[in-house]
């Protein structure tokens, strides 16, 4: 999104709050100050335990390139998690909302003022390097009905599916590609049809899509298919299976689809190394809605480049973070918001960037590919 439209989105949010108290909409002529009574300017802990991860505060100086962010790009994601925020964050986003249309300078004094940076570190102290990668939203073209080339299906959660939370198992995926009664419990539960079964197990894998569905009558809708459960399986990596057994030398996704066309007597093979089958419900996409992401863990819509999933037992989600990172395919340093999670994404200094949407060959595709790079990262806790 150009910077334009997110000063306009930033500043239809604030004047909707403001006119919903019956004040006229104006521009806040400087940052707002803490209400009284709010805790500003003493002393913050010198130590934050989590179940995965401690905290250990630290000087805003010592954060690598801290004042060179453009943080205006970051605040759409910051307002987004405002919508659902973290325990101890309501005063602090009440105030960050008018900040929206403020100067970078005023930005960063208010955080400052207001945040304290802490170094995430394992829970035992050790401070590491972590691991950055990536993941996107893919743009897919399926069949409301199964066709001559388009015959593998996207599910709807079946009935009678264990909660995640329960810890039971339901078919694998090779028992439901093969499994007479698993196939009757997902009879009438396909919500649309791919030509490949690569592409359902990327979309699998990232957890939601962009799928344009061609009706029975030849119409085209444009949906959102988002992450609705999953079978109880653990998740078991494609590409660790083939670099396993040296059938390939790097595990990307071209180098999976390569050895696929290569090896078509054994694509379900290769399938069935991962258990995990995900679920899906059907979402409308308004064109508002396809300006920004899929809805996240923290149940609000990601950002591109500004949206991170992590574990949810290090970093709370709706934190700000900032992070650290130097590879191949990226080297920055940024604000990001804790607003999503995922199956590999455990421990302290780890995190999935949200790259954005699009095709194979479009650039948040590529980035999210290549993603796999030591990583750092500080949260910003209210004082």
């Amino acid at each position: 999104m150009g910077r334009s439209v997110r000063w306009l989105v930033a500043a239809a949010i604030v004047g909707s709050l403001l006119a919903c108290a019956g004040a006229p909409v104006v521009m806040p002529p400087s940052p707002p100050q803490p209400a009284p009574g709010v805790h500003d300017g003493a002393p913050a802990p010198e130590v934050q335990q989590r179940a995965r991860s401690r905290w250990v505060a630290v000087d805003w100086r010592d954060l690598p390139g801290w004042g060179q962010d453009a943080l205006h790009e970051a605040w759409n994601a910051l307002l987004r998690g405002c919508e659902k925020p973290a325990a101890g964050f309501e005063v602090v986003c009440a105030e960050a909302r008018p900040l929206a249309i403020a100067s970078a300078a005023e930005q960063q004094a208010w955080m400052e003022r207001r945040l304290q940076p802490y170094r995430v570190t394992e829970a035992d102290g050790r401070a590491p390097e972590g691991l950055l990668t990536g993941y996107y939203e893919p743009i897919l073209e399926a069949s409301r009905q199964p066709t001559a080339t388009q015959r593998v299906p996207l599910f709807a959660p079946p009935a009678g599916l264990p909660a995640a939370s329960s810890g039971q198992r339901w078919y694998s995926r090779q028992q439901i590609d093969s499994l007479p009664e698993a196939q009757a419990a997902l009879r009438g539960r396909a919500i649309a049809w791919l030509a490949d079964p690569i592409d359902a197990l990327v979309l699998q894998i990232q957890g939601s899509g962009r799928v344009n569905i061609t009706e029975p009558d030849g119409r085209v809708s444009a949906v959102r298919l988002a992450f609705a459960g999953h079978n109880g399986h653990p998740y078991q990596s494609v590409g660790r299976w083939l670099l396993d057994q040296g059938a390939i030398r790097e595990g990307s996704w071209d180098g999976i689809r390569a050895w696929a066309r290569q090896n078509p007597q054994r694509l379900n093979e290769m399938l069935w190394a991962n258990p995990r089958t995900v679920f899906f419900r059907e979402e409308a996409l308004s064109e508002f809605d396809a300006r920004f992401g899929p809805r996240g863990a923290q149940g609000v819509p990601l950002t591109p480049g500004r949206s991170i999933a992590v574990d949810p037992l290090s970093i709370p989600y709706g934190t700000p973070v900032w992070l650290a990172t130097q590879g191949a395919a990226l080297n920055t340093q940024r604000l990001v918001l804790a607003q999503d999670t995922g199956g590999a994404i455990v421990g302290a200094v780890r995190a999935d960037l949200f790259t954005g949407w699009g095709g194979w060959n479009d650039e948040p595709y590529r980035l999210a590919a290549m993603l796999k790079q030591p990583l750092q990262m500080w949260v910003l806790w209210p004082k």
